[in-house]
């Protein structure tokens, strides 16, 4: 097989995995017309349509997804051994793409990896925020952190931080003269700043637990947010309740800047750990950024 029709094929998997040519040729660092044009081009050659063409979207056709099926996980097992290849270096190598929640990228990624930048300079890190249950292999990410070790098939679990707990606050200005806050329905009488999941795009529920009994309640408010600091900003200036990790409000507890709310309901969650693909060969690199990260 000729090598531009290898990479035509590669391409095609980008396509149909983003659903996009504009995303997918962003991918491919090509322009959307060249990329069009490839894919036009193979179809000829194979003689079969791959791809739906909408002015929205793009979806394979039956063959294209039989295609897919197929290519998909040899093209993977040529990249993960190449990457493997680095093994016969001097020095760990490459870019790793890791997707993270931004409250694990900031509170444990980064202090943890930042000195392992600086002793291997030949390893490059990507971080993708994201709150869903990210498919690493789909997207084409070497290692996901999601809270809890509840895993797809062929997926490796590590530690890497104690359990987390949530908090409930608010500034001083916007509790004074309102009424107090005696169990979690009486989040329904105030603003609170909301969160909205990627994953369908509905409004997280927030979870409580006390002496065995758990409870969540959809709050109102003013702002909806998809960002954890955005909504400890937003708290800060007062534009209501927020319900975010304890470790991000405890300093401005400490300062007078938050008050804590509701603290016999707060519950607690299994804290973070990095998965990824159960491959016959790891690369230098996700081997020592496994080390680093594990407790």
């Amino acid at each position: 097989m000729a090598s531009e029709n290898l990479n035509d094929l590669q391409a095609f998997v980008v396509v149909a995995r983003a659903q996009s040519f504009t995303r997918a040729a962003a991918q491919l660092g090509v322009s959307r017309s060249a990329l069009s044009h490839s894919m036009r081009a193979l179809e000829g050659r194979l003689g079969v349509r791959l791809l739906t063409r909408t002015t929205r979207s793009v979806s394979v056709t039956e063959a294209g997804g039989r295609l897919l099926q197929t290519l998909a996980p040899r093209l993977d097992d040529i990249d993960a051994e190449l990457a493997a290849l680095t093994s016969l270096r001097d020095k760990p190598a490459g870019t790793l793409r890791i997707s993270a929640h931004d409250h694990a990228i900031v509170t444990v990624l980064w202090p943890k990896l930042l000195p392992l930048l600086r002793a291997y300079p030949d390893i490059r890190l990507e971080f993708g925020i994201d709150y869903a249950m990210t498919n690493i292999v789909a997207e084409r990410f070497d290692a996901g952190i999601r809270s809890g070790d509840r895993l797809d098939k062929d997926m490796i679990a590590v530690r890497i931080s104690p359990d987390l707990r949530m908090a409930v606050a608010a500034s001083p200005a916007y509790l004074q003269g309102k009424p107090a806050l005696q169990t979690p329905r009486d989040l329904t009488e105030h603003h609170c700043i909301n969160l909205r999941l990627p994953t369908h795009g509905g409004l997280y529920a927030w979870e409580f637990e006390k002496d065995g009994q758990s409870l969540n309640v959809r709050v109102t408010g003013q702002v909806t947010l998809n960002n954890t600091f955005l909504m400890l900003r937003a708290a800060l200036d007062g534009m209501g309740l927020t319900y975010v990790p304890l470790d991000l409000l405890q300093p401005h507890f400490d300062r007078g800047e938050l008050v804590p709310v509701l603290q016999d309901w707060w519950p607690s969650f299994p804290g973070y750990y990095l998965y990824y693909a159960n491959r016959r060969q790891q690369s230098p690199a996700l081997a020592l950024v496994i080390e680093a990260l594990r407790i």
